[in-house]
C-alpha cells in the first residue's frame, strides 16, 4: 500500500477569506502580516509548501552520496545525490518516532541511521533496516515507512527547487520572465556548469521573514542605512561602489516587477557602465592580483577583473531565493519573528586560485560591511510593529502615483530603482497564494 496522504500539519485559521483585501491594499499592508502567528502558519503552507522554493545548488552535492540540509519553510528536508547520481529530496524526520535522521549541515554518506532506535534509510530516503524487525506484525508491514518526499522536485541550470503541491505549474512556468535574468546572472559567473557554491555565512535575525524580503528590492534605503559605508568609501577613495545610490532616482538603475512575485533591481548600467572592478573598495592583495590577471589573461584581463565583482543585479525569486552580486542568499523562516539568512559565496570552476580568492574577498565586503546595517533595521522594524499596535499600516506607496512605473516587454513593469514596486508586486502574489486552498502532498511509497 502506498501511503500518499494530504498533509496539513500547521494551523490554517488566519483571517476570513474576505479579509485579505483589507490586509493587503494597493499601496500598504497591515502590520498583522509581520506579527500574527496564524498568518505565519498559513504562509508555511500556502507560500512555502504550495509553491516552488529553492533548496540547494547542485554544486553543493557534486558526488554520489553527498547530502545537505535544506528547508521548505519550517519543514526540514535532506537534499542528497544517490549512488546513481540522481538528486533526491526527502523529509529529515524518521518515520518511526519523528526524530531527525540527519544532524549535520552537509556531508557524504551512503545512508542515514536514526540515533533514537537505529532505523536505517538509504540516500534515496528508503527504509531498509529495522532493529528487531520480527517484533512487527502484518499491519505494520503493510504500511509505507520510507522518508516522505515532496510532490515535485526539479532544477533549473543547477538550482534545485521543490514543492509539496502536486498541482503547482512546472518550475519553468514559475520562474517566468525571471529566468532571463537568472540566465544573465549564471552567464556572468561562467555558465551553469562552471558555477559552484563555496561556503556560507549564516545569520539569525529577530524579525519576520518578509521584512528581509521587503528590503531585497529596496533601492531607497541605501544612502541612509549604509551611510557610514558610503561616507567612508568616499572619504578614503573618492567614491566607488554604491556611490551611484546617492542620487538614485536620477541614475540609470531600474527596479522591475516580474511575474509570480519575482523582481529585479538592475544596477548594471551604473556598476558595469565602465569598469565594475575599478569601483570596488580596496581588498587585500588587489594590486598583485591585477598584475597576475594581466600576465595570465592578456587582452581578456579587464573582463576577468570585472567578473570577480558582482553581477550588478539583485534578482529576487519569490519566496526565498535572492541573487545579490555574485552571492546566493536564502531566506529561512523560523517563527513569526525569527528568520535565518544564509549567504553563499560562489566560485568559478574554470578560474585559477588567485581569481577565486579575489572573488571571495569581494564577496566578503557587503555581508561584513553592510548586512549588519540591514539586520539592525529589520529587527527594529519588528520591534516597532509589535510595540505600536495602534499604528496599523506599513507603507509601500513610493512611486505608486508618480506615473514612473510603466509596462515594458513581456508583462514586466519597470520603474526607478527607489520605487516600492518590488513590495507591491510580491504582495500581490502573496495575497493570491494566501487566498488559495492548495493540495499539499508528500509521498512515503517505495521508489521503483
Amino acid at each position: 500500500m502506498t501511503n500518499t496522504a494530504k498533509i496539513s500539519v500547521l494551523p490554517r485559521t488566519p483571517a476570513a477569506q474576505g479579509d485579505w483585501d483589507d490586509l493587503v491594499q494597493e499601496d500598504r499592508v497591515h502590520r498583522r502580516l509581520y506579527t500574527d502567528e496564524a498568518i505565519f502558519s498559513r504562509e508555511m503552507n500556502n507560500i512555502f509548501a504550495a509553491t516552488w522554493v529553492y533548496l540547494a545548488h547542485e554544486s553543493e552535492i557534486p558526488e554520489p552520496n553527498d547530502f545537505k540540509q535544506a528547508w521548505i519553510g519550517v519543514r526540514e528536508v535532506i537534499v542528497a545525490r544517490d549512488e546513481a547520481g540522481v538528486i533526491r529530496v526527502f523529509s529529515n524526520r524518521c518515520s518511526h518516532r519523528g526524530a531527525s535522521v540527519c544532524r549535520e549541515h552537509r556531508g557524504n554518506a551512503a545512508g542515514f541511521t536514526c540515533p533514537y532506535h537505529g532505523w536505517r534509510f538509504d540516500n534515496r530516503g528508503q527504509l531498509f533496516g529495522i532493529p528487531g524487525k520480527n517484533a512487527y506484525g502484518p499491519t505494520f508491514k503493510s504500511r509505507d515507512m520510507h522518508l516522505a518526499r515532496p510532490a515535485q522536485v526539479d532544477s533549473y541550470k543547477g538550482f534545485v527547487f521543490a514543492t509539496l503541491n502536486p498541482d503547482a505549474p512546472p518550475l519553468l512556468d514559475h520562474l517566468g520572465n525571471a529566468a532571463r535574468y537568472l540566465d544573465d546572472w549564471i552567464d556572468h559567473n561562467g555558465g551553469a556548469s562552471n558555477l559552484r557554491l563555496a561556503g556560507v555565512q549564516r545569520f539569525h535575525l529577530a524579525c519576520n521573514w518578509k521584512l528581509i524580503w521587503d528590503n531585497a528590492g529596496d533601492g531607497y534605503h541605501v544612502p541612509f542605512s549604509h551611510q557610514s559605508l558610503l561616507v567612508m568609501t568616499n572619504a578614503r577613495y573618492g567614491g566607488g561602489d554604491m556611490a551611484y545610490f546617492a542620487d538614485a532616482d536620477r541614475s540609470k538603475m531600474t527596479n522591475s516587477a516580474l511575474d509570480n512575485g519575482h523582481t529585479v533591481i538592475d544596477q548594471r548600467p551604473e556598476m558595469h557602465g565602465e569598469s565594475a572592478w575599478r569601483l570596488q573598495r580596496p581588498q587585500p592583495g588587489r594590486e598583485p592580483y591585477e598584475d597576475h590577471v594581466a600576465s595570465i589573461y592578456g587582452d581578456q584581463a579587464q573582463q576577468v577583473l570585472d567578473t570577480t565583482v558582482g553581477a550588478g543585479m539583485n534578482l529576487n525569486i519569490f519566496p526565498n531565493l535572492a541573487l545579490i552580486g555574485n552571492q546566493v542568499q536564502v531566506i529561512q523562516p523560523l517563527a513569526v519573528a525569527s528568520t535565518g539568512v544564509h549567504w553563499y559565496a560562489t566560485q568559478r570552476k574554470d578560474a585559477d586560485p588567485e581569481v577565486n580568492t579575489m572573488r571571495l574577498r569581494t564577496q566578503e565586503d557587503f555581508p561584513v560591511m553592510g548586512e549588519m546595517d540591514d539586520a539592525a533595521n529589520f529587527e527594529e522594524c519588528q520591534r516597532g510593529l509589535c510595540n505600536s499596535p495602534e499604528d496599523e499600516w506599513v507603507d509601500m506607496s513610493r512611486h505608486h502615483e508618480s506615473g514612473k512605473d510603466v509596462p515594458v516587454e513581456d508583462g514586466i513593469i519597470r520603474g526607478p530603482v527607489t520605487t516600492d514596486l518590488h513590495m507591491r508586486n510580491y504582495y500581490a502574489q502573496w495575497k493570491r497564494l494566501m487566498q488559495a486552498e492548495p493540495t499539499l502532498r508528500m509521498d512515503k511509497g517505495r521508489l521503483a
